[in-house]
């Protein structure tokens, strides 16, 4: 059965992107192999991803823009709604620790009918659910 794999995430700079997302967020870096000509290969995900029988571990491949399209995208790459879905297991654990990594939160946690939410901003603008899901 097919899943995904990987989503490509625009960024303006590898070295920074992968401290964010590996300091802040908490994820692992998978690779980071240099293709050459300033080009990198860099995958991180959310640790302990792997889903069932190892299909649906889906991860970010950071990609630095290469012109000025790319870069206008960057932080934007969903017209400013949230684009991605952070779940966790403990709510309250990963709000306060991406809190205390200065994490920029644009709202307290709501208790909503499908569990516990709040939304937060990358580095450069682009919007998650950090989502604790209902039983």
């Amino acid at each position: 059965m097919p899943s995904i794999a990987l989503v490509t995430l625009v960024v303006h700079d590898y070295d920074e992107a992968i401290a964010f997302y590996t300091d802040s967020l908490g994820f692992e870096l998978v690779e980071d192999t240099d293709r050459g000509g300033g080009v990198r290969w860099v995958v991180v995900r959310p640790p302990g991803a792997g889903g069932v029988g190892g299909i649906g571990n889906a991860g970010l491949l950071l990609a630095r823009a290469r012109n000025e399209a790319e870069s206008a995208a960057v932080g934007n790459q969903s017209g400013g709604r949230v684009a991605f879905f952070l779940h966790t297991d403990d709510f309250a654990r990963d709000h306060a620790r991406m809190s205390e990594a200065g994490v920029k939160f644009l709202e307290e946690p709501r208790h909503e009918a499908y569990g516990s939410v709040a939304v937060f901003e990358d580095l450069y603008g682009n919007r998650w659910d950090l989502l604790q899901p209902a039983a």
